[in-house]
This record gives structure tokens, C-alpha cells and sequence, in this order.
């Protein structure tokens, strides 16, 4: 199965539940075969467990669901050590992050060493317990919600904990035309909150991503698209907007992630569209705006815009 097999399955499948969220199922999906963590965020009722649940049933993969709360236990998400009576020795009781599909549900509603808890199992793909590594299963896919409106009672993210997230996913809401189709298939019979009954089908498994990361590995990329993803990240952290800019991890990703997209589309090259395409929902989230660019109303994605503007493309 090639790549772009791979993400036309994905796509038509997750669309079975998902109405007008075509760009956070793309995201997702470069997720997938690049190692990569999503951030979705967006106003409750878009969907964001809903997709979740969905990749999990699409890729055939065992799926886990985190509520993060002010009174989360960073055990209560790796696992502890318990003592066994019958065997008068220590054992490992596995935490809810040993899983191929885990969602963080509202990530900020936790304080920080919670926080650093996933995104240390995050970063190394394993978790330390009593001395000893223990790798998490491969594929290992954390999507991560929160909410942009609701900041009473959260942790927010710090930026160096963000910066671990390939992309951030703003999860608007659908058309009237897009509602009109959701409501229509609930108007139908149709449960789109339940993959299952929705007649989401597991079309996918790890043999395919495993394929289409190969493919992407082949996928070829000229020195000048190097240099361009390089000057776009230096124009973020020279812009007077802000007061830090995009990191180097973010450069990898960017790359990486442009690869990908090259694959989905057939190429086994990338092109700069593939990169001015992925900068937004790769940069946003890295970037801190000073106090004076939000009162003029800037945003990350505005700035990025203005960075895209700026840098001239490779010809």
C-alpha cells in the first residue's frame, strides 16, 4: 500500500463520523506516519474525542482516554509499582498510557508535573518505573484537547512542553452546509458519536503505517528546501511581533512533516507548497507573542502569514 493509498483511506473512513474537519483529519494522518502528537484545540461539541475514537477504530488500534483533572496523579497516567501479597514482590501496574491511541482529554485542566508526565512518555516513547525503561507500544499516537475559551481552573501548556506537539489543530466550527450534512445523518439514524455504529470500518492497520513511513523516508528533499524551512524558522525569531520564535525541533517537524505530505499526494518529492502548507499548524504553537502585537489583535497565524509573505520560495 503506498502512502497516498494509506491517507485516501483514512480520509473517506474518518470522514464517516468527522463533518467539516477535512484539515485536522489531514493533520492527524501526517501524524501517524511521522511519530508526531497532535494538540486539537477548539469549543466543546466539534469533535475533537470524536476523532480521536475514530483513528483509533480506522488503524485498528487499541485506543485510551485520559479526563485530566486539577487532582491527576502523574501514576494515574504512567503506572505505579504495587505490592503483591502472593508473591511478596513489587509489580508494575501498568497506567492507561501504555496504548497505540491515547487521549488527553483538556490537557491544561492538570497542573504541570501531570503535564510533564505525558509529554516525557511523549518524547521518549517510553516510561520509567522503579529504574527500568518500558517502551510504549509502536504506533503511539497522544492527541491532546483543550479549550481556547475556557481559562479558569487550567495549567496552561508552558512552551517548552508545547514545543513537543508536531502540530496544533484549531478545530472551528462546521459551515451551515456541514451542519445541515451532521444533522441530517443524525436526522437519518446515523450515531456519528459512535465510530461503530456510524459503520466506521478498520481499514487500516500497523502494517500499513509501517509501509507508508517507508515511503516517506524515500521521499527526496533539495538543499534549497532546506534552507528555505531554516529562513522561514530564523524570519519567526527576528520578527518584532514576538518574543520567541520558532525551535529547531520545530524545524525537523516541519521537514519531516513536509514529507509526508509529498507522499500523500503521489510525489517523492517535496515542493515549498508542501512546507508553506504545514508552517501554520506547525509553528503556531511554538511562537509567544509580545503583549503589545496581541493588543494590535496579531496572532500566531497572522505573523506566520507575514513570515510566508516575507521569505521568498525556492524556484
Amino acid at each position: 500500500m503506498t502512502a497516498a493509498e494509506f491517507f485516501a483511506k483514512f480520509r473517506s473512513e474518518a470522514a464517516r463520523t468527522m463533518v467539516g474537519q477535512d484539515d485536522g483529519i489531514r493533520l492527524c494522518a501526517l501524524a501517524v506516519v511521522v511519530h508526531g502528537h497532535v494538540l486539537l484545540e477548539g469549543v466543546p461539541g466539534v469533535g475533537k474525542t470524536l476523532l480521536a475514537k475514530t483513528i483509533a477504530r480506522l488503524l485498528a488500534l487499541q485506543y485510551g482516554r485520559i479526563q485530566f483533572t486539577p487532582d491527576l496523579m502523574p501514576s494515574d497516567i504512567v503506572g505505579t509499582a504495587i505490592y503483591d501479597l502472593q508473591t511478596r514482590a513489587f509489580r508494575i501496574r501498568r497506567g492507561p498510557v501504555f496504548t497505540n491511541v491515547l487521549l488527553a482529554d483538556e490537557i491544561n485542566r492538570a497542573p504541570a508535573k501531570v503535564q510533564a508526565a505525558l509529554l516525557e512518555a511523549m518524547e521518549e516513547r517510553g516510561v520509567s518505573l522503579e529504574g527500568e525503561q518500558h517502551p510504549l507500544p509502536d504506533p503511539f499516537l497522544v492527541l491532546a484537547t483543550q479549550n481556547p475559551i475556557e481559562y479558569e481552573g487550567t495549567y496552561p501548556l508552558p512552551e517548552a512542553q508545547q514545543d513537543r506537539f508536531l502540530f496544533k489543530v484549531a478545530m472551528a466550527y462546521p459551515t451551515p452546509d456541514q451542519e445541515l450534512d451532521m444533522l441530517g445523518r443524525w436526522n437519518r439514524g446515523i450515531e456519528l458519536k459512535d465510530p461503530v455504529r456510524a459503520g466506521v470500518e478498520p481499514v487500516l492497520d500497523a502494517a500499513a503505517i509501517t509501509a507508508a513511513r517507508e515511503e516517506v523516508t524515500r521521499v527526496t528533499v533539495d538543499d534549497k528546501i532546506l534552507r528555505y524551512i531554516i529562513e522561514l524558522a530564523v524570519s519567526t525569531r527576528q520578527a518584532p511581533e514576538l518574543s520567541l520564535g520558532a525551535s529547531p525541533r520545530g524545524e525537523v517537524l516541519l521537514l519531516l512533516a513536509s514529507k509526508a505530505a509529498a507522499a500523500f499526494e503521489g510525489r517523492d518529492y517535496v515542493t515549498p507548497d508542501d512546507v508553506k502548507g504545514l508552517l501554520r499548524p506547525t509553528f503556531r504553537h511554538r511562537l509567544v507573542l509580545r503583549p503589545e502585537a496581541e493588543v494590535a489583535g496579531q496572532t500566531a497565524d497572522s505573523v506566520l502569514d507575514a513570515v510566508i509573505a516575507r521569505v521568498t520560495p525556492p524556484r
